[in-house]
């Protein structure tokens, strides 16, 4: 089987690199990798929604993958999701995506700009048959430019979307990946909740733990 996993940074997947049968890295942000005779390649694409759809836009069009999956950390609006809990994102969507009319916000639909396909995501009919990932908790984020730290905005995003999580790649990268047919996961593992920023309150060296662990996991479960 061959597989692409596509990061943001290298922080969020190093651990992983180690544990591999075999990794050889070709550029500083490109790893040819294998696992229980899975061909694996992981690509960093860097942090943002431009620069994941760009980068997961090329990989798949300049290789043959059985399915992709997204590896990262995320930020929490639902405090029943301990920090370094792994989900699923199965609901996605760029949610800034529109316009301001004083206090309200107008979506493109609401707008006329768009029918909705082209900024929500739904990867749950994907079917990826591995049953680590099926029991993961299955969640619903939103994808962000700059990432919340402020009340008001916060009580806005939760009103509109009703997001479990936040991101800032998730739906571009499935954007790219139904751009391409291509069967999907977007894994993530909460580093933080959403709040105003207070960085004590963080945890990224165990949500990069628990990722890994939970991806290493789903690789072996095929």
């Amino acid at each position: 089987m061959n597989i692409l996993i596509v990061a943001a940074t290298r922080q969020e997947i190093e651990p992983l690199l180690s544990k591999m049968d075999f990794c050889e890295q070709k550029f500083s942000h490109f790893f040819e990798c294998r696992h229980n005779n899975n061909e694996i390649t992981i690509h960093l694409t860097g942090v943002g929604m431009v620069i994941t759809a760009i980068k997961t836009l090329y990989a798949l069009s300049n290789h043959d993958y059985d399915l992709v999956f997204n590896a990262g950390i995320c930020g929490s609006f639902n405090r029943n999701l301990e920090i370094g809990t792994v989900v699923n994102v199965v609901d996605d969507c760029f949610s800034e995506l529109g316009a301001e009319d004083g206090e309200e916000f107008l979506s493109l639909s609401e707008l006329g700009l768009d029918d909705g396909t082209a900024i929500y995501f739904d990867s749950s009919r994907e079917g990826i048959d591995n049953y680590i990932l099926n029991l993961l908790p299955k969640v619903n984020g939103i994808t962000v430019n700059t990432v919340h730290g402020n009340e008001k905005s916060i009580d806005k995003v939760v009103s509109r979307f009703h997001p479990m999580v936040e991101t800032m790649e998730g739906a571009a990268f499935m954007l790219a990946c139904s751009t391409h047919f291509m069967p999907y996961a977007q894994i993530r593992s909460v580093s933080n909740y959403v709040e105003r920023r207070n960085k004590d309150n963080w945890n990224i060296p165990l949500a990069i733990e628990n990722l890994n662990k939970k991806v290493m996991e789903i690789l072996n479960a095929f």
